[in-house]
């Protein structure tokens, strides 16, 4: 709006210098790219990111199976490695010596996270594997790869702002360095004797 308001203000003045009518084309400029460019890259890089998560969504639905696994008994406290899009902190999970039955129908056994507190032998747990049993982690679903899409659109259109904003104040830096250079040559130009009495008679 300021934009908008400068160049009316500076149509008709008398005093208008070329650079006050550039800044204020630079500043409609900028504001004209920030409001269209920047949420058409936010709505492109979210679709894309979105597609390309979804396919992937697909896939690892496709390619991991949840199995059954029994507990034969507690591994204590000691920590597995696990998928951090997947767990949060408050998830509890208890490393185990489980058996499970791979969708392949071949028998697997080894250690294990159950989401269970106290495990005891016996207990049932759900544990995510690829086709052949081999421990997974959990597949991504639609509206975690939805967020993740979204943010991703948001980023971007962020960064789009950030660079036109960036481009605008170095060029109205640069302007105003050389408006000052100008002013420094007209002093120069002027002489050490500019304003004493009888100068230039």
């Amino acid at each position: 709006m300021r934009a908008v308001s400068g160049l009316w203000r500076w149509r008709e003045n008398p005093l208008r210098r070329a650079t006050d009518l550039a800044e204020a084309w630079l500043a409609l400029v900028a504001l004209t790219l920030i409001a269209v460019a920047a949420p058409v890259t936010g709505f492109l890089v979210g679709a894309a990111a979105q597609d390309s998560l979804q396919r992937s969504v697909r896939a690892q639905h496709h390619t991991r199976h949840l199995v059954t696994a029994t507990v034969l008994r507690d591994l204590g406290d000691a920590p597995l490695e696990t998928d951090p899009d997947t767990t949060t902190a408050r998830e509890a999970h208890s490393r185990v010596l489980a058996d499970w039955t791979a969708p392949d129908g071949t028998q697997r056994h080894g250690p294990a996270l159950a989401d269970l507190k106290s495990p005891h032998a016996g207990d049932h747990f759900g544990l995510w594997t690829d086709p052949h049993g081999r421990i997974a982690a959990r597949p991504l679903d639609s509206p975690t790869a939805t967020t993740h899409a979204v943010l991703a659109g948001i980023g971007a259109a962020l960064l789009v702002t950030g660079l036109v904003e960036c481009g605008r104040r170095l060029t109205v830096w640069r302007m105003v360095r050389r408006r000052y250079a100008r002013w420094d040559q007209a002093w120069d130009r002027a002489g050490p004797d500019w304003g004493k009495a009888g100068t230039g008679s």
